[in-house]
Parts: C-alpha cells; sequence; structure tokens
C-alpha cells in the first residue's frame, strides 16, 4: 500500500479524510506499545504518516490538570513513538500539535515565531510543548500548530460555537485557523516532506470583538454578550487555569510556497457557511 495513515479518530483527523479520500486513510487500531505501532505501519506500508491523535480534555482543557498521566501519555510519548517507528522504516511523519504553548506577549511585537522557546502554564500546554521540543529538529519530522480551529460546521471543537456559548468573553485578539485552509497546508506539507515546526495560522490576528460581530452580523442578530478581561476569567472561577492568549508569526510556510487566506477574508467566509448548516440544523 502507500498513501497517507491517519491517526486520531477525531474531528481533524476525520475531515482531512473526508477532504482526501483519494490518497489517505484511518488506522482505527489503539496503540498501547511500540510494536502495536510497528505492526501498523509494516502491514499497511504508508509513504506518510499523520498524527491527529492526542487529548485535550472533555469539556476543555481544565480537565488534563487533573489526568496528568493520561495526558502525557496521549500528547508526548504517543507521538515520539511514532516518530520513533517512522524513522527506522524512512516514513515521513507529521505531528498535529498547538500553539498554546505560548501566554501572553511576545519577543517579537508581530507575535511568536515558530524558534520561540515556550512557556506554558496549563499542563495539556506543557505536555504538546515538550513534544515539539524533542521532535522539532529530526530529520523527515514536520509539526503543525494550530491555534483556535474554527470550521464551518457548528460543534462542539469548533472555537466559534465555543464561543458564541459563553455569556462572558474575554476581550483580546488572537491568532487562530480556519480548518479548511489548515487541511490544504498539512496536505502540501506531507507532500512536499516538509521538515521542522510550522505555524498553521491566518494571517492576521482576530480581535473577539470583530469576530462576534461578524457573527451578529452574519449568523445570529440576536447574540449577545459581556467583555471580561483575563484576570476575571480565573477570578471569576470561570476557568482552572489562566488560558493561553497569543499571537503567532506564520513564517515557515510561506518560505515554501505555502500561504493561506487572509484572516477576515477567511472567517467571513467559513460564517456564511456556518449559518447555513446552522439554519438547516434548526429547521
Amino acid at each position: 500500500m502507500s498513501g497517507i495513515l491517519v491517526f486520531g479518530n477525531g474531528w481533524i483527523g476525520n475531515k482531512f479524510i473526508e477532504r482526501y479520500p483519494e490518497k489517505a486513510r484511518l488506522s482505527m487500531v489503539f496503540i498501547e506499545k511500540p510494536q502495536d505501532l510497528a505492526d501498523v505501519l509494516d502491514n499497511e506500508e504508508p509513504d506518510a504518516v499523520l498524527n491527529c491523535a492526542g487529548l485535550t480534555g472533555t469539556p476543555n482543557v481544565d480537565w488534563c490538570e487533573t489526568h496528568q498521566l493520561e495526558t502525557a501519555m496521549a500528547n508526548t510519548w504517543l507521538p515520539i513513538m511514532m516518530a520513533n517507528e517512522c524513522a527506522k522504516r524512512g516514513i515521513h511523519f507529521t505531528h498535529l500539535s498547538s500553539g498554546c504553548q505560548f501566554y501572553g506577549e511576545s519577543p517579537d511585537p508581530r507575535g511568536w515565531l515558530e524558534t520561540d522557546f515556550p512557556n506554558p502554564a496549563a499542563y495539556y500546554s506543557k505536555t504538546k510543548a515538550a513534544t515539539d521540543f524533542v521532535l522539532g529538529d529530526l530529520d523527515n519530522v514536520a509539526i503543525i500548530r494550530l491555534r483556535l480551529p474554527v470550521d464551518p460546521t457548528p460543534g462542539p471543537k469548533n472555537s466559534i460555537t465555543k464561543l458564541v456559548s459563553y455569556p462572558k468573553v474575554i476581550d483580546v485578539s488572537n491568532s487562530l485557523t480556519v480548518i479548511e485552509d489548515l487541511l490544504e497546508v498539512m496536505d502540501k506539507v506531507i507532500e512536499k516532506r516538509a521538515q521542522g515546526i510550522f505555524h498553521a495560522v491566518n494571517p492576521q490576528p482576530l480581535v473577539y470583538r470583530d469576530l462576534m460581530k461578524w457573527y451578529e452580523e452574519i449568523v445570529d442578530p440576536n447574540h449577545t454578550n459581556e467583555w471580561i478581561n483575563e484576570e476575571e476569567l480565573v477570578g471569576g472561577g470561570l476557568t482552572a487555569k489562566k488560558r493561553s492568549t497569543n499571537i503567532l508569526q506564520n513564517t515557515r510556510l510561506p518560505e515554501i510556497g505555502i500561504l493561506m487566506r487572509p484572516t477576515e477574508e477567511a472567517v467571513k467566509d467559513l460564517l456564511k457557511k456556518y449559518a447555513e448548516k446552522l439554519n438547516k440544523v434548526q429547521q
């Protein structure tokens, strides 16, 4: 066989397979030890492996604070094992990571670079940072970091669905990733057998007030929310840990010829599709 073997029967893994059914397939084998993975790779013989597996916690990352070993096994031990087994067979390995490793303002006012050292606070963020630190310089390995995934389909993993459900929203700017663009990035990174760390975020930061304004214009004119600052988020008991708020620079993807759409264009486009799908569900 050949093609791309995807691990992680979740939101993004399944979307990637739906987008590229002719070249990608999902492994349903539950990996508990290196031999499990070795058997799968020897049987499937893929050209590339894409890891979308991991634990983010339910209903949110606060879960990871009280389930640390489970989180570490899924987010750190598993991808390192995958990289090792792929290296033995000369298989390109792409690992889907997170930009939630960075907190606050970066040394560069334009945002955090792919080469910057992370400063994670939440345990989930620590496990993602540890993995990137170990794998980031390896040959034949690509790490793709996303931030605040947004998608035209309403659902619990969609950052738009999450944000509009909150009565109180922090008044900040963040980098975000439009999933439709991310799928193309993942495919091209694998096709190019690229190496290193890549920030797969749409170019301009998103101001939450702009997002809510566009949402009310395009999706729901009756939506309202209260604005709060970051200190009120934890101080008011709304979260167990401070959330990662950051701006990431997308510098390495353009260097290899991969571009993502301007943020406002991409977000307004998906909000129109989001509204259509929401209306169908409600009918």
